[in-house]
């Protein structure tokens, strides 16, 4: 993830009200990877990426428990293909 994309998921994780600083691996390089935090200071601040990452998922769940079309009912939508005709 670039600076950007940081700051994209800061910014999604302030809006989701999940706790965490997104910050690079090593300080100095900032172009490598970059993980969430639980604290800024690079000498105690604990990786906390995993869990980060969970409490997303568990977000999105609570709003739609059954992503993806697996619902039970409701109309279906997609396209229907007629075989070539040789």
């Amino acid at each position: 993830m670039n600076a950007e994309e940081a700051r994209q998921v800061d910014a999604t994780l302030r809006r989701l009200g999940i706790p965490g600083i997104v910050a690079p691996e090593d300080p100095e390089h900032a172009a490598g990877k970059w993980r969430v935090y639980d604290s800024a200071d690079p000498a105690t601040r604990q990786d906390i990426t995993a869990d980060t990452l969970a409490a997303v998922v568990a977000k999105f769940r609570e709003a739609d428990p059954e992503p993806f079309g697996n619902r039970r009912s409701g109309p279906t939508r997609g396209f229907i293909l007629p075989p070539e005709d040789n």
